[in-house]
């Protein structure tokens, strides 16, 4: 049984075989509709999605399984103080599948150690966010073709930005990839991405403060939001939550060809007049969403994909 906590949990070559995959299914959905059928998956958010948790219950849904779960603590038995490896046994009875968001750090991986059914991390805290991490990647390189020899561009908020922390050690896998880090010294990267990540890898990158300086050197953009809920201090979030706003009028500094990346949601860090620039790829990543999330739930079920006749993944390895 495999489950998904991380991206390293995956290795290159598998991750490239779920991209390939997930491409498969956007080209040809209606091949794909019925290869879940009678499977449930059980999304467990312990924290407020949109994007993630719908995309998931979509993804299970056109697969043909089914979908149960909790939209927040407050609707699980958490609130009356189930641990999460109680709950995880539980719902280990119900389902094939989990889909698991927490505001805790580690939750998902302590989680694994107690279910019976494979888990896939949602987010937990301002760690990991692998499919993320995976539909992020089959975006760029369906705009870039690639994902060596890139520029890429991370701004905001890359201290608590767990979507930012796990597309790069993703990305320091891949030969020739420069990363320019672009935040005010308060949201800076944490040092664990330095010592653990980047610089084991022998990775180029550079800590900068201007966007406009940095924009006609990237390849790639990826923007985040100042996370309100990661502040303990109401004041520090205020002062720093619009330090950057990227518009059009600055992607005119930038390539006809770099595309915009956002996890989203947003709050006013990319202003709307973007949304109509052709470089604008956080829509695409939303449908991504849905594609690589079947992807996975296909992968770690070890259910064969019906156009190449194989799995994915080896589910037996640890």
């Amino acid at each position: 049984m495999r489950h998904l906590i991380t991206p390293m949990d995956l290795s290159v070559e598998e991750t490239m075989n779920i991209l390939d995959l997930a491409e498969r299914i956007s080209i040809g959905p209606q091949l794909y509709k019925h290869v879940a059928d009678g499977r449930q998956l059980a999304t467990l958010f312990y924290e407020p999605s949109t994007r993630t948790r719908l995309s998931f219950e979509s993804a299970m849904l056109s697969l043909g399984g089914q979908t149960l779960g909790f939209s927040s603590a407050a609707q699980s038995s958490a609130s009356k103080g189930e641990t999460v490896a109680d709950t995880v046994r539980v719902v280990s009875c119900y389902a094939d599948i989990i889909a698991m968001r927490h505001p805790k750090e580690g939750a998902p991986l302590q989680a694994s150690i107690y279910s019976r059914i494979p888990i896939i991390n949602a987010g937990d805290g301002g760690h990991a966010h692998p499919t993320q991490t995976l539909i992020d990647m089959m975006t760029i390189r369906q705009r870039k073709g690639r994902l060596n020899n890139l520029t890429i561009g991370f701004c905001g908020d890359l201290k608590f930005g767990r979507t930012v922390h796990s597309l790069v050690s993703s990305l320091t896998r891949f030969s020739d990839n420069k990363f320019y880090f672009i935040s005010p010294e308060e949201l800076r990267i944490p040092d664990y991405l330095r010592d653990d990540v980047l610089n084991p890898s022998n990775s180029t990158y550079e800590e900068v403060s201007s966007l406009e300086d940095t924009l006609p050197k990237l390849d790639v953009l990826y923007m985040t939001r100042v996370q309100k809920e990661r502040f303990f201090n109401e004041e520090e979030y205020l002062r720093l939550k619009d330090v950057y706003i990227l518009n059009e009028e600055k992607l005119k500094l930038a390539d006809k060809d770099m595309p915009v990346l956002h996890p989203l949601p947003r709050v006013d860090e990319i202003s709307l007049d973007v949304d109509d620039d052709p470089r604008a790829a956080y829509f695409d990543q939303v449908q991504n969403g849905k594609y690589i999330r079947m992807a996975l739930i296909m992968a770690l079920l070890g259910i064969t994909d019906p156009v190449t006749g194989r799995t994915v993944l080896d589910t037996h390895s640890l």
